[in-house]
C-alpha cells in the first residue's frame, strides 16, 4: 500500500470509529453525551485535541484531522507532498506513542545544525529510519497517542 492510500485508510478508519458514537443519557450529570466503540482511534482524545463537533463529522473532516496528525496543515498539502516526505510522515504517525512531531523537528534541526547543512528529504528519511532502527527514540516519555493499538 502506498503512503497516500495508507493515509486515506486512516481517514476512513477515523470516520468509521467516529460513526460508532451513540447518544446516551448520563444520569450522573443529567445530560446527553456520545459514547463510542472505536476500533482504531481514541476518539475522545481526538475530539478534545482537535475541538471537533460531534454532531457534524464528515470524511473530509477526518482527512483534515489525519493530515494534522501526520504533520501537515491540511489534506490538500498531504496529497501533494513528495513520496519521501510522506514516508517520513507515515513512520512518525505510526510511532506517535514514542515521538511527537515537535520532537522530530527538534531532532532533525539539531542534526542539521551539527552538520552545518540542510538535509534533503532522502537524507531525512534515512536518518528517521536509522533512528528508529537504533532505538534512538524510546518509551521513557509518554506522548498522547491517538491510535488504540499503541496504548
Amino acid at each position: 500500500m502506498n503512503t497516500i492510500d495508507f493515509f486515506k485508510l486512516q481517514s476512513k478508519n477515523l470516520h468509521r470509529d467516529f460513526k460508532t458514537g451513540k447518544l446516551v443519557f448520563n444520569n450522573e450529570f443529567g445530560e446527553l453525551s456520545y459514547e463510542y466503540e472505536p476500533k482504531n482511534f481514541d476518539i475522545e482524545l481526538v475530539i478534545y485535541d482537535y475541538n471537533l463537533d460531534e454532531e457534524d463529522f464528515t470524511l473530509m473532516k477526518a482527512q483534515h484531522v489525519i493530515s494534522k496528525m501526520a504533520g501537515f496543515e491540511k489534506w490538500t498539502v498531504l496529497i501533494k507532498t513528495s513520496e519521501t516526505d510522506l514516508k517520513i510522515a507515515k513512520i512518525l504517525y505510526e510511532n506517535q506513542d514514542i515521538i511527537d512531531l515537535r520532537m522530530w523537528v527538534d531532532y532533525i534541526s539539531e542534526a542539521e545544525r551539527m552538520n552545518q547543512t540542510d538535509f534533503d528529504s532522502e537524507t531525512k528519511l534515512a536518518i528517521c529510519e536509522q533512528a528508529f532502527e537504533m532505538g534512538v527514540f524510546n518509551n521513557d516519555v509518554f506522548f498522547d497517542c491517538y491510535l488504540l493499538d499503541k496504548k
